[in-house]
Formats: structure tokens, sequence, C-alpha cells
């Protein structure tokens, strides 16, 4: 049998098959959405960047009370610290870059220190339940390093009273 026959109206069998198979193509690549006028959406923001934000602002809420009242540096300095390892893990769990800083960092620390210390407990308190409710909300392989921000930031309360 020959390789090229013709089929009732001149096509050959290989051309029939490759316009067969750019058809295929060109169906894939418009299922593809190339040929659509919507944009495609953005994802939806992960639920952790308000938990994300919100340590960055604790964090920062540390350093400016630090700045104005030096004498509790030695004692507020590891409980920030640990707010940033959070802030790093959670960028990282969430897949973006780590902020320099929140947009809320120009808050002001009381100018006496039990004044300032009583702010931050009670922030820390707050933080505290949000992570703990982030943990609750979580997915099973999220819930791990949540829970653990959560109980640490239980502790940071009880270093704070």
């Amino acid at each position: 049998m020959p390789v090229r026959t013709w089929v009732n109206d001149g096509w050959t069998r290989r051309s029939l098959l490759t316009a067969a198979v750019a058809g295929l193509g060109l169906g894939a690549t418009a299922a593809c959405g190339i040929f659509d006028d919507e944009p495609p959406t953005p994802p939806d923001p992960d639920p952790l960047e308000p938990l994300l934000a919100g340590t960055i602002a604790l964090a920062d809420r540390y350093d400016a009370t630090i700045a104005a009242l030096p004498e509790l540096t030695t004692r507020l300095t590891p409980v920030r610290d640990a707010h940033r390892t959070h802030a790093t893990e959670l960028a990282r769990m969430i897949g973006k870059p780590l902020p320099s800083s929140s947009p809320a960092a120009t808050s002001s620390a009381p100018a006496d220190a039990a004044a300032a210390v009583a702010a931050l407990r009670t922030a820390e308190q707050q933080a505290q339940r949000a992570a703990a409710d982030a943990c609750l909300a979580a997915s099973a392989k999220r819930a791990p390093v949540l829970g653990s921000i959560a109980a640490s930031r239980a502790t940071h309360v009880e270093v704070l009273s």
C-alpha cells in the first residue's frame, strides 16, 4: 500500500492527521483562556496575612517602647525578637517576602515604664487571642506553628505581668 493515498477530496492521510493535531492544539489553547476578554482574577489573600501584619506591628511597638524607655531593653528585647521570628515564619508560610515594618509603626510608647508594660501586656493578650483563633481556623499543616505562636504569646503575657 503506498504511503501517499488520496482521500476523496484530495487530502492525504498525513495532511488530515496534521490538521487534526493542529485543531486539537488550537482547542487546547482556547481552553486555556487566551481568547477570553476578562483578565484572570487574582488569588484570594492568605488568611494569615492579618496575623502577619499584627505580628509585625507588635514587634514595632516593642521597638518603640525600647527606644523610649531604654531601662526596659533587657526585659523586652527577647519578647520583641520572638515576634520577629514569628513574623519570619508566617511570611514563609504565606509565601511572601517579609515586610520591613507595619504601616502602623508610628505608634509611640507611654513615657512611664509601668504604663508601657501594661499597654504591651494588653496588646499581647489581644495578639494571643488572634493567634489562637488563627490556629483553630487553620489547616492541619499550619496549626502546629500557629499553636506554638499562640502559646508563646501567652508566655509573653506572663513575662509582662
